[in-house]
């Protein structure tokens, strides 16, 4: 781009200097012109010579303003370049937003979810294995969020995509999430409308869920400024192509 940008100039460049130099000639010509063999002419060889001064400078005046289309058509190639490449870097950041692949911020809420105080893990059995937050309730919890407009979230700082995986790992007693091990306290950080995500968790049942059937600690607390770090895993594909139609 910055070398299509630096042939525009050059060209413009040459362009204006091809005009001032043709507008320059023409000015040599009348100074160059013997003024005081007019005074000896006849009324026709003035005429004639009038005509031939007036057809000189229609054709100066066409050159001009041919000149001057061309070097205006340069001027608005050279601005609708600047106007694409804006556009283009900007759906490309839009993209980047949507990928999860950039570090952002804004207002909205930051969720701390704590498993009950009294819960003792090396008793846990089938009969009271969900007072424990677990992935599949980390699930949930996203997808209301989603579903209530969250732009941004996070869960202890592992920010969450549409290729994000959840998985319980019951034997060491942790969640892995992007593939990575995560304890409690789970800290879960969205970027939205506060009031609206605390809205939807709270009317939809599954707060009171969490507090008086888990026996879980929920806290929710409104940020004017969040950071959300950005997905640092493999966004590569093995199996989908891009289909041209």
């Amino acid at each position: 781009m910055k070398k299509e940008k630096i042939t525009i100039s050059i060209t413009i460049g040459i362009v204006c200097f091809l005009l001032i130099l043709t507008i320059f000639m023409q000015f040599k010509v009348v100074y160059q012109t013997d003024i005081t063999s007019i005074d000896t002419m006849r009324e026709d060889d003035l005429k004639t010579e009038l005509a031939n001064w007036k057809e000189k400078y229609n054709e100066t005046e066409q050159k001009y303003k041919e000149e001057y289309e061309k070097l205006k058509k340069y001027k608005e190639e050279a601005s609708s370049d600047n106007k694409t490449k804006n556009n283009l870097e900007e759906e490309l950041e839009n993209a980047k937003l949507m990928l999860g692949i950039t570090d952002v911020e804004g207002p909205g809420l930051v969720i701390t979810l704590k498993n009950p105080e009294n819960i003792d893990e090396k008793e846990l059995d089938d009969s009271n294995t969900e007072q424990r937050v677990d992935a599949g309730e980390l699930m949930i919890i996203v997808n209301y969020l989603r579903e209530a407009g969250a732009e941004a979230i996070s869960i202890n700082n592992e920010r969450i995509i549409n290729k994000t995986d959840f998985a319980q790992i019951d034997d060491k007693n942790y969640i892995k999430i992007n593939s990575k091990r995560v304890l409690e306290p789970f800290e879960i950080k969205v970027i939205g409308d506060a009031e609206y995500l605390k809205g939807t968790l709270i009317g939809s049942g599954y707060y009171n869920k969490m507090t008086k059937e888990f026996g879980q600690s929920v806290q929710m607390e409104d940020k004017n400024k969040i950071t959300i770090n950005k997905y640092d895993g493999n966004l590569d594909t093995k199996y989908i192509n891009n289909k041209t139609l």
